[in-house]
């Protein structure tokens, strides 16, 4: 399917003599193929929608002009906050009927991210470093158009009164600031229901989950029999229930939760994870948010009490902590060796673009590397976590099923920490916010959610002269991009990793 832009007219922000060059204001597609045919050049996949035997006289004689002023979102850049809303609302406006536009419940809502040969040309001709060498020459220059094809959000909705999930994808045509108070405006382009399956929990169906449990008589009933009558120190959560039987078909929207609790402590960071309650089977409808099935098989005790096992320092629990380190500052008095450009981050010769997800949580793109003659080397399109799974191994009831998928079921992105200097991050640090939506449809924002710094790595070279006694070091530097997130009871640390050895 093609993509058309309105005809615009660009005014010039370069130097006079640039701009003379380009004034083009033209309807135009790209061919949206992910494999070209053989020999065809990226620069014939650029299409005017009315052909013409010879190049505009305002394009440059010598081949490919430069554009006069690039655009506001680069392609591969996350969806702002306003064009999630315009997205969300896009979706919910096409619902048939109020009950049906009351029912959705929007799961994931991110960048629909284009074909390579659009990026290419965005990066070419339309953002800062202007990379021209990206597209082929041809003769007489390809025709560059105005602007880039609009921006298009893919949307996971989960009608909650159907118990069906659709994918959505809508074209992002107008989109301004909220504070703005501009029209925004919204284009469905496609839709389709995928049967027989379920989009991941949310953790506002992890909250409904847990409530449904601990107000179950026969459950508070089970608790009592293990010496647990405050139901505030049980804590329930909802697990996937996978697939073992015709029983646990996806076409139902189910979970079998498991059990913990905590004990009467005052301890602000008390891990109730320590302390499983077992022989307790639950199966809960997560669409009616009703339970369906439940068992108190057998009596387990609970494991005792164990301070040690807690969150906080080791003064606070009985612990001993270490007492002789001291404070190590990193200081970089004339600033970072990076360069941030909104996504587009240059260190050494190495460039890429930040990302996010809810589902993978940092995401790379456009890794290249400048490599002497040979100029911007690419190496590598997208990178990113796309699954984490956690296979528990144990035969044993309830642990056999429990073969959690961290990205798919909870989402890493969605789970993402908000970092803090000093803490997660030392030395001079550049952050980046991550926007998503929320199970009702609501944007909500993860301040300095991906942090980029750089890192003492020892040694890159050294060499002394057994003569002379002389020595020569080169200390060595890697770039850092790193989230965290939490699911459940485990922390998860991503590091991307940039070196200088190259």
């Amino acid at each position: 399917m093609a993509s058309t832009a309105q005809k615009t007219t660009l005014s010039s922000s370069l130097p006079r003599e640039a701009a003379a060059s380009v004034s083009l204001g033209q309807d135009w597609t790209v061919a949206s193929s992910d494999q070209p045919p053989n020999n065809a050049s990226i620069a014939s996949l650029i299409l005017p929608v009315d052909s013409v035997s010879e190049p505009p006289a305002n394009l440059s004689s010598k081949g490919i002009s430069v554009m006069p002023r690039p655009q506001t979102s680069h392609p591969l850049d996350p969806l702002t906050p306003a064009e999630i809303f315009v997205a969300v609302a896009t979706v919910r406006a096409a619902g048939a009927t109020p009950e049906v536009r009351d029912s959705m419940r929007f799961f994931e809502v991110v960048l629909l991210e284009p074909d390579k040969h659009v990026v290419a040309l965005a990066d070419a001709y339309f953002f800062p470093p202007f990379q021209p060498s990206l597209l082929p020459r041809t003769k007489g220059g390809p025709l560059i158009p105005s602007k880039l094809p609009p921006r298009r959000a893919r949307l996971v909705v989960y009608n909650k009164k159907l118990n069906e999930t659709s994918v959505w994808v809508v074209e992002l045509s107008q989109v301004h600031a909220l504070t703005r108070g501009g029209h925004h405006r919204g284009k469905v382009v496609s839709s389709h229901v995928i049967p027989d399956v379920q989009p991941s929990m949310d953790a506002e169906e992890y909250a409904q989950c847990e409530a449904v449990v601990k107000a179950f008589p026969p459950f508070k009933e089970a608790m009592k029999r293990r010496g647990i009558e405050d139901m505030d120190l049980v804590m329930v959560d909802a697990w996937c229930v996978g697939y073992f039987s015709d029983a646990d078909a996806p076409n139902r929207r189910l979970a079998k939760p498991l059990i913990f609790c905590r004990t009467e402590s005052d301890c602000p960071m008390e891990n109730g994870y320590a302390r499983p309650v077992e022989g307790i089977y639950v199966l809960v409808d997560m669409q009616n948010m009703v339970l369906i099935e439940f068992e108190d098989r057998k009596l387990v005790p609970l494991p005792p009490a164990d301070p040690l096992r807690n969150y906080t320092r080791g003064e606070t629990r009985g612990g001993v902590d270490r007492s002789d380190v001291k404070p190590l500052r990193i200081v970089q008095p004339e600033g970072p060796s990076f360069r941030v450009h909104g996504n587009f981050v240059q260190w050494q010769k190495w460039n890429f673009r930040i990302g996010f997800t809810p589902r993978e949580g940092l995401v790379i793109h456009s890794v290249a590397y400048i490599d002497g003659s040979r100029g911007r080397r690419s190496v590598a399109h997208r990178l990113s976590f796309v699954e984490m799974v956690v296979p528990y191994g144990d035969p044993n009831e309830p642990h056999y099923r429990k073969n959690a998928f961290d990205a798919g079921e909870d989402g890493l992105g969605k789970n993402a920490h908000s970092l803090k200097r000093g803490c997660d991050c030392l030395g001079h640090i550049k952050y980046f916010d991550a926007h998503f939506t929320n199970y009702t449809g609501g944007v909500e924002t993860i301040e300095n959610c991906v942090c980029l710094h750089e890192e003492d790595h020892g040694i890159l070279w050294k060499h002394q002269d057994w003569r002379t006694g002389l020595a020569e070091v080169r200390r060595s530097r890697r770039l850092t991009v790193s989230f965290i997130c939490t699911v459940a009871n485990y922390e998860y640390g991503f590091y991307w990793h940039f070196y200088q050895a190259s």
